[in-house]
């Protein structure tokens, strides 16, 4: 396989990883264009064995640059207010996503932010206790599978969190949310009935607005960057570490959307 069917193949653990990054798909998978970019412009950049860490390399190295082959600020300009955060994610941040989300190794998450992997692992210590402080919130869980949902149940009100039920249709989700909306929703896109998660999280949105993380067993359909796709993802089967990581950036920039509109107002 060729250099770049092998990078082809690993775009859309990129794409998570940018959305995850940025809490945006739009802004995602702009940061995942411009490493494209770069990489169309100096093809010598990967040509090792391991082509998914040197890829995300290059990612990290434009992440954390200034600017974006001069499109950074066209960037953030196009981010909604609500998720921009600043031009730059904290280092501890990125070191918790490639461990705990994209399941790199300390060596290789030490290899791609270039740190040792004793500062790799004070980082993610770092992250964990930065992204649970006040984060605790309640969370409705929209999932079919008894035995998944129980594992989900279990797993979130182990980080602190509280469920405030579970829905296996369409119809259960908009009438659990109804009579107490919460702060999250963890949703699996396909439902017992032939009813979509996609389509019972619209519903709810079109009354107020909430962080959704999406669960399926097919993630690879939702990171395609051709229409509009989920922010979070989550894939079947899941890794407790994944699904904190991910509910923790979900959460974290709700709250930062939050602070700045207190700010604002101030």
């Amino acid at each position: 396989m060729s250099t770049a069917q092998l990078v082809v193949q690993h775009l859309p653990y990129l794409r998570r990883y940018a959305r995850a990054l940025t809490g945006s798909q739009m802004a995602g998978d702009a940061y995942v264009a411009a490493t494209l970019e770069t990489l169309v412009s100096e093809p010598d950049t990967i040509g090792s064995a391991n082509v998914k860490v040197e890829l995300f390399q290059v990612f990290t190295r434009i992440w954390n640059s200034l600017s974006v082959n001069g499109k950074s600020e066209q960037i953030q300009r196009d981010l909604p207010a609500e998720v921009r955060i600043g031009q730059i994610t904290p280092l501890p941040r990125q070191a918790f996503l490639l461990s705990c989300l994209e399941g790199f190794s300390e060596e290789e998450t030490a290899s791609i932010l270039s740190v040792d992997t004793e500062t790799v692992r004070e980082l993610v210590d770092e992250a964990g206790r930065e992204l649970a402080a006040d984060m605790a919130t309640d969370i409705l869980i929209i999932e079919d599978e008894p035995l998944i949902a129980m594992d989900l149940e279990a797993l979130v009100e182990g980080l602190g969190h509280n469920v405030t039920g579970v829905a296996r249709t369409r119809t259960e989700a908009v009438k659990l949310a109804g009579s107490k909306r919460p702060g999250l929703i963890l949703a699996d896109i396909q439902l017992a009935d032939g009813s979509s998660g996609l389509d019972a999280v619209n519903d709810l949105l079109k009354s107020f607005e909430v962080p959704v993380i999406f669960i399926t067993a097919y993630p690879e359909r939702f990171l395609t960057g051709e229409r509009p796709e989920p922010a979070f993802l989550i894939a079947k089967p899941f890794q407790p570490a994944n699904v904190s990581a991910v509910i923790s950036q979900a959460l974290f920039f709700q709250q930062s959307a939050r602070r700045r509109e207190v700010r604002a107002t101030a």
